[in-house]
């Protein structure tokens, strides 16, 4: 019933917002599959079709209209799609769902919102948070936070190379904790450099807030590229703070562009995770290429930590520990 009303609103929202084309409406949207060879690290290897393993395959709409005096009202909604079954990979509209304001004051909007931590992890990751050994793994369940629903947003212009981010997301509960989360991040850019910080706090549980860091860079000499990235997520009251360090490099050759990063994983309980990832991309055009990944991470006997892509993970069950997970894929995207 979900995957109907999806498709329904979908089809629905076509002639409304072609309609609108003269309000600076636009459709866009990326569609991603792959012919993937996955090993959890237990079950042997398995062909599956993934949908996403470059970029999440998405449709999504968004839009301004000029208010005069330099300010507009906007909004963007965009909805994840799993191109291997036609089904959606989320909520309605899931990936993000915000309208808002923009002037010379920079951007507010309301809504379900990328995180500011999420803004410094997809500047500082060398995959883009889109190949098998991204930093995408480092969000979750007891790890950080890359989007918040019911969100108040800020997001400054550029002074000088510097932008400010700032975020509530309410929890909405009546009693208990109240589930609230407060971010901050700030975010240097000029020419080939870029440097990131950010903070969160989430009140989860009575006894404290929850605590999420993140410190990225980014710089870029001729056709190469080097990122890397610091983020932890600090639990109230478990022993299971969690650390991940990526480094990364790029470089690009004529229509071709070599990827590769190290990842570590860490847990106060002594797991402990190390991956390594390659991947290359070929441009057929503007926006289309092909892309082929391999990634394996080497657990130690207390760790069971899985690699993630855009769209897809793979890891062993909880009860595996020690157990490496690998995954060999080949794909194409289309951007339209």
């Amino acid at each position: 019933m979900h995957y109907k009303r999806l498709a329904a609103a979908l089809f629905a929202s076509v002639p409304l917002f072609a309609a609108a084309q003269s309000s600076n409406v636009q459709t866009y949207g990326v569609m991603d599959a792959a012919i993937a060879s996955e090993n959890n690290g237990v079950d042997g290897r398995h062909t599956v079709i993934n949908s996403g393993n470059q970029s999440s395959s998405r449709i999504g709409f968004r839009g301004t209209e000029d208010l005069g005096g330099g300010l507009k009202a906007m909004f963007n909604i965009e909805a994840g799609v799993s191109i291997d079954t036609g089904n959606s990979d989320s909520a309605l509209f899931g990936r993000r769902s915000v309208v808002g304001l923009e002037g010379d004051f920079g951007a507010l909007t309301v809504g379900r919102e990328y995180s500011p931590i999420a803004s410094v992890a997809a500047a500082s990751d060398v995959f883009g948070q889109g190949f098998y050994g991204s930093n995408l793994s480092a969000f979750g369940t007891n790890r950080l936070t890359r989007r918040l629903s019911n969100s108040v947003n800020y997001k400054s212009n550029s002074f000088s190379g510097f932008k400010v981010l700032a975020a509530y997301s309410a929890g909405e509960k009546t009693s208990g904790p109240s589930g609230d989360l407060k971010g901050v991040a700030a975010e240097y850019a000029s020419g080939p450099l870029y440097v990131g910080a950010g903070y969160h706090t989430f009140t989860r549980v009575a006894g404290g807030d929850d605590k999420e860091y993140a410190v990225g860079a980014a710089y870029k000499i001729g056709d190469i590229d080097i990122k890397g990235n610091w983020m932890v997520a600090d639990p109230e009251g478990t022993n299971n703070k969690f650390t991940q360090y990526n480094l990364g490099a790029a470089m690009g050759f004529g229509p071709g562009k070599v990827f590769v990063n190290l990842q570590q994983n860490k847990l106060e309980t002594g797991a402990k995770g190390t991956a390594w990832a390659v991947a290359y991309s070929y441009a057929l055009s503007k926006r289309t290429n092909l892309y082929t990944t391999y990634a394996k991470m080497d657990n130690n006997s207390l760790a069971t930590f899985g690699l993630n892509s855009s769209s897809t993970s793979i890891a062993p069950p909880a009860t595996k520990l020690g157990a490496d997970p690998s995954v060999f894929n080949v794909g194409v995207r289309h951007s339209f």
